[in-house]
């Protein structure tokens, strides 16, 4: 049986590579998540590093906040195999930052569509963009 674990490796906490994230990321929309990527050399232990955000500016509740964010952890948690697995297979590495974009505190269900389509997105574009940011 699997272990659907998100351990503290996975997580993005380095702010220099979240600045390259925003500085020259490619980004598209999955409602309700928008979702902004870099692809990084093939080093790290896991295939992506990931980070969750909602917009203090719609929620002002830290718990409204926090609902959202652990919705899309739990959604990316459950659906991250076959992503790893398409990211392996491709020799990749990836940076994702996952934004909750929606005005209101949407349901699991929503979220996890929003974020099964935005897994399959990423695999797609991953492929046409190379290391410095520059499409092939």
């Amino acid at each position: 049986m699997e272990r659907f674990t998100f351990h503290k490796t996975e997580r993005l906490c380095s702010q220099k590579i979240m600045g390259d994230l925003f500085s020259s990321g490619e980004s598209f929309l999955s409602y309700p998540i928008k979702v902004v990527f870099l692809k990084n050399e093939f080093s790290q232990i896991n295939p992506a590093q990931v980070a969750f955000s909602a917009s203090k500016r719609n929620f002002k509740l830290a718990v409204k906040r926090n609902i959202l964010k652990r919705r899309m952890r739990e959604a990316y948690r459950l659906n991250k195999v076959q992503f790893y697995e398409g990211l392996i297979q491709k020799n990749l590495s990836v940076s994702v930052m996952f934004i909750y974009i929606g005005k209101d505190i949407a349901e699991y269900a929503l979220i996890e569509k929003g974020m099964i389509a935005a897994l399959k997105k990423i695999l797609l574009k991953i492929e046409n963009v190379s290391v410095d940011g520059n499409i092939d």
